[in-house]
């Protein structure tokens, strides 16, 4: 009887939520590949690289008000192509299974917090002296994002397949280029566990 109890008690920590990594696609704001892996049954970091929306269009406007290329430089339009978007995140992770009565799979909650790099191509239009009295010149700018985001959501796992399917909304606060920005964000994805 000793023995089985020291068994049982041995074995007693892999029998908790026992996670595995995956690697898959989020579909939203960024649009990523995404890899998640857990420190243990609670923590979990996750890499993703993809292509995020460009702000605003006052938001690349008054970037151009604030740095024009000379002083007597007006701004006509702009346009903006997708860059890439970096993130390093950590998460913690409490289950909801039964907090749903869930009979199959299970139900993960998470709140993380991150590091984001983003950039977006900018070429402007622009007029030197009067506006309209001049022929159109064009500069491409790279315009460079960074910094914290924080997020939360919801993973469900699959019992008979390798799969998890995931849903998150989040923020992203710039540092850097526009301090203080915030961005909202958020995606659906999938992953395949392995």
């Amino acid at each position: 009887m000793k023995y089985r109890l020291l068994v049982l008690l041995l074995a007693f920590p892999f029998f908790s939520m026992a996670q595995e990594r995956g690697v898959g696609v989020r579909i939203g704001e960024p649009f990523s590949i995404t890899y998640k892996d857990f420190f243990d049954d609670y923590f979990s970091y996750e890499l993703m690289v993809g292509t995020g929306s460009p702000n605003g269009g006052t938001y690349y406007q008054k970037d151009f008000d604030n740095n024009p290329p000379s002083s007597n430089s007006f701004y006509v339009n702009h346009n903006t192509q997708k860059g890439i978007s970096l993130h390093g995140r950590v998460a913690l992770h409490d289950d909801f299974t039964d907090m749903f009565d869930i009979t199959e799979g299970y139900l993960l909650g998470y709140l993380g917090a991150g590091v984001q790099l983003r950039t977006t191509n900018v070429t402007y239009t622009y007029t030197e002296g009067q506006v309209g009295g001049s022929v159109p010149l064009t500069e491409k700018r790279n315009n460079i994002d960074f910094g914290p985001e924080a997020f939360g959501g919801g993973e469900y796992y699959f019992d008979e397949i390798p799969i998890s399917v995931f849903a998150e909304v989040g923020i992203f606060l710039e540092l850097l280029d526009r301090v203080g920005h915030i961005k909202g964000q958020g995606g659906i994805g999938v992953r395949y566990l392995f």
